[in-house]
């Protein structure tokens, strides 16, 4: 420019131009992948990582592989959809709103988060964690909104939803039921010798010591069919089962070889197993529960209809509160198995029908198991080698029947450990033991009535125990180290053909001799290396045994037959009769209004009885439960929790029940041993 002349006038800059339509998408695309990042970290990653451990979890409710692929999707998708929603109506807000919702929803989903990783890294639970979470979430949410570097970071770990998804198919033990592999299973080589029929009955969840008596035999007051079963067959007293949990368990005890990997208990899985192996000589009939180990090519599977996609949803749900809640909770999906009854599964009437008029089995035809009804018409003689199995999960929780037979109803949060609990629990357990030892006694008439019951190789025993002891409750690691007892001790019968007395065998029983014993007793040789042996060999020259809450990591477990636990004496005010009494305040009872109008015949009786006090009644309480003037059950009050302060009551004797209307009292039971009537609401 020459030296004097004037610059032209500048123009003013030009004001930014607003953000259109494609901007605010763009935005807004932005924040939902951030969102879908951190519902993925939240819900969709812990909830597969459960499930996907859990095979026999879709195994259980017969899920096809379309339900569990459509399961996935919904978790993975469904959980973004309402912040989607909500974002496309910002869309008309404006951009502070927006930004302010998406801030607010970045912080919960972060304080959610931050609820789960505090729950693994620190010892605060509930109200504590919750506030500390909160705290996280907020400052997170403050420095998300500040910089510009966690967004981002989100944004990238979008990607996360899909990696999980493809952990879950390909990777996980749960992707044998959606993607299974071939399932050739060696076969057995018959042997000389005959091949009797096989009759297997694999209970759940039993532990050898509720079964025996103060002197150690089986209680043939209580279980008088288990007594009958043990009165003519060999009782392997020492038998220890290899795992506390049936997916590592069931297939030791039919394949002979200890758990080495988490893998699904199915047959794509375990191709040698009993079933392959004595597919080719011998029908199968298998009734299994949550494996399913039998392949097609040998035996066909149960009838009752596939639950579907409905309850899949309905129990990963109850899974996800346990996942996301600031409390500790045994997240355990077997927890939601529950065997069919006959008339949920759309059997016909069950043949034979029982003779013994002390069983109502006739009159309780809603009641009976589904599995065990198919199983048990199944038992008839054939001109083919024939093997019945069945894997019953009885009685196993969740606890629902009276040694009646009778259904009771129950609430699904009343805790199993703890003062108070963990007695109510056990007592559960052995009213529930009480109707399976019917079922053992059904089977063995029906084996007697068939012609069977001589002829055949009769096995019944148990994968698994479980622990009542307080504080060590359960099948884990802890019950493991203190209750091993009550965890790894099973019992374990077996009638070989033509055997008419009993006889009890102190041996060293691990599970893993289940299929040896069996392949020696039908005179068949199993073509794979076992780990176990054969009842027929020598006996183990040690007393060492081991257990594995892992696959691959045995725990040596010390310890012989175990004694049987010491029974607490009857409240010496069960069974007497009760007046009015004085009056002595309130409580309040859930299920009041099944009192009013019960129907025996129809087998369903209010004989749970929970509720709650008022704060002024002190721990430890005693509270007696009458019905029609009976006591039936007398109960502490127990230390508050986030139900309240609680009680709850079995009441197991049927006589105490009329039909029509009853009349239930509750009354507290003074130091002095006084009663004064609670007002019931």
């Amino acid at each position: 420019m020459a030296e004097g002349t004037l610059a032209p006038p500048q123009a003013p800059p030009a004001p930014p131009e607003p953000p259109g339509r494609r901007g605010r998408w763009r935005g807004e695309a932005g924040r939902l992948l951030e969102v879908v990042a951190l519902v993925g970290l939240v819900v969709t990653q812990p909830l597969l990582d459960v499930l996907g451990r859990s095979p026999d979890f879709f195994l259980f409710h017969r899920a096809s592989r379309v339900d569990v692929l459509l399961l996935v999707a919904l978790i993975a998708i469904a959980p973004t959809v309402p912040f989607a929603l909500l974002g496309a109506v910002g869309l008309v807000a404006g951009r502070l709103a927006r930004a302010a919702v998406h801030t607010l929803v970045v912080g919960l989903l972060l304080a959610a988060l931050a609820v789960q990783v505090g729950r693994h890294v620190t010892p605060l639970r509930g109200v504590p964690l919750l506030l500390v979470a909160g705290v996280a979430g907020a400052a997170a949410a403050a420095a998300h909104r500040r910089w510009r570097a966690p967004g981002r970071v989100l944004r990238v770990a979008a990607v996360g939803p899909l990696v999980f998804v493809g952990l879950f198919v390909f990777a996980s033990p749960a992707s044998a039921v959606v993607l299974p592999k071939g399932h050739g299973g060696a076969a057995g080589v018959a042997g000389a010798g005959a091949h009797p029929p096989v009759v297997m009955i694999v209970l759940d969840e039993l532990p050898l010591v509720s079964l025996l008596g103060p002197d150690g035999r089986i209680d043939a007051t209580r279980y008088p069919h288990f007594a009958e079963l043990a009165g003519g067959s060999t009782w392997y007293r020492n038998a220890t089962g290899v795992s506390g949990w049936t997916p590592y368990a069931l297939p030791a005890m039919l394949s002979g070889r200890y758990p080495a990997l988490p893998l699904a208990p199915h047959y794509s899985q375990y191709p040698d197993n009993l079933f392959t192996a004595l597919g080719g000589l011998y029908e199968v009939k298998a009734e299994e529960s949550i494996t399913r180990l039998c392949p097609p090519s040998r035996c066909e599977q149960p009838g009752s209809p596939e639950q579907g996609l409905g309850v899949l949803v309905r129990e990963s749900g109850k899974l996800l509160r346990q996942v996301a809640a600031p409390v500790d909770s045994r997240i355990d999906p077997e927890d939601s198995y529950r065997e069919q009854t006959r008339a949920e599964a759309g059997l016909d009437a069950a043949e034979p029908v029982p003779a013994d008029p002390k069983f109502r089995w006739d009159t309780l035809d809603d009641n009976q198991p589904a599995r065990f009804t198919a199983f048990l018409a199944g038992l008839r003689p054939a001109a083919r080698p024939t093997l019945h199995f069945l894997h019953l999960l009885m009685p196993h929780s969740p606890w629902a029947y009276l040694p009646s037979g009778a259904h009771y109803a129950a609430p699904e949060d009343l805790p199993n450990d703890g003062a108070g609990w963990v007695d109510l629990a056990r007592e559960r357990h052995l009213a529930q033991l009480g109707y399976t030892d019917r079922l053992i006694g059904e089977t063995l008439r029906t084996l007697r009535a068939t012609g069977l019951y001589d002829k055949a190789l009769v096995l019944v025993t148990a994968d698994h125990g479980v622990s009542f002891r307080q504080d060590w409750q359960g099948r884990g690691m802890d019950a493991i180290t203190h209750a091993a007892d009550q965890v790894a001790w099973v019992p374990l019968f077996v009638k070989e053909p033509g055997q008419r007395s009993g006889r009890v065998d102190d041996r060293n029983w691990q599970h893993v001799d289940l299929l040896p014993t069996i392949a020696d007793a039908i005179h068949v040789r199993i073509p794979w290396r076992m780990d176990g042996r054969s009842a027929k060999q020598a006996p183990r020259g040690d007393a060492a045994k081991v257990f594995y809450d892992r696959p691959g990591e045995p725990v040596p477990i010390t310890g012989a037959v175990p004694a049987p636990p010491a029974t607490p004496a009857p409240d010496p005010l069960v069974g007497t009769r009760v007046g009015e009494g004085p009056a002595g305040g309130t409580a309040t009872v859930a299920n009041l209004a099944a009192f009013r109008a019960v129907d025996p015949a129809r087998g369903e009786l209010p004989a749970l009885v929970w509720g709650t006090v008022p704060a002024s009644v002190p721990d430890g309480t005693r509270l007696a439960v009458a019905v029609n003037g009976t006591v039936g059950a007398v109960v502490p009050v127990v230390p508050p929790d986030k139900g309240g302060r609680r009680f709850a009551a079995l009441l197991p004797d049927d006589r105490l029940f009329t039909a029509g209307a009853n009349r239930l009292d509750l009354y507290q039971v003074g130091a002095d041993g006084g009663l004064r009537r609670l007002t019931l609401s």
